[in-house]
């Protein structure tokens, strides 16, 4: 069973920068691919970012291409979301969610085939 934990959300200003970090305690053991979700109140779950498990493929919803920049780091099993240049638009609860990928470069968009999700964390784009 693979857990995950976020961290890193927060209140920001517009324009500013904000990374979020998730914390996969078996990143390095299997191989997972790797998402950002997030939900806003009274809104449905987005699709933000993806990554392979090799971290050479990712993906990005055209409202953060450009902005949003996802990372991993194995070998501490985490996956990183660098959002820089944040609107209020962005301000939502983020969740990373995992998949087992059998793929190096394999890239999941679909939420209902992600297995492991984590609590969440709140960004909060504001001045």
């Amino acid at each position: 069973q693979l857990q995950l934990v976020e961290s890193g959300g927060g209140l920001v200003q517009p324009g500013g920068s904000l990374r979020l970090s998730c914390v996969g305690d078996g990143f390095t053991r299997d191989y997972y691919a790797v998402g950002w979700f997030r939900q806003a109140p009274g809104e449905e779950r987005e699709g933000v970012s993806f990554i392979s498990r090799s971290g050479d493929a990712t993906h990005y919803a055209d409202s953060v291409k450009g902005r949003f920049t996802i990372s991993r780091d194995n070998a501490k099993n985490t996956v990183y979301l660098e959002m820089n240049n944040v609107k209020p638009d962005d301000t939502a609860v983020y969740y990373c969610a995992a998949v087992v990928s059998y793929y190096a470069d394999y890239i999941e968009t679909n939420p209902r085939l992600y297995d492991y999700w984590g609590q969440g964390t709140q960004v909060t784009v504001s001045s």
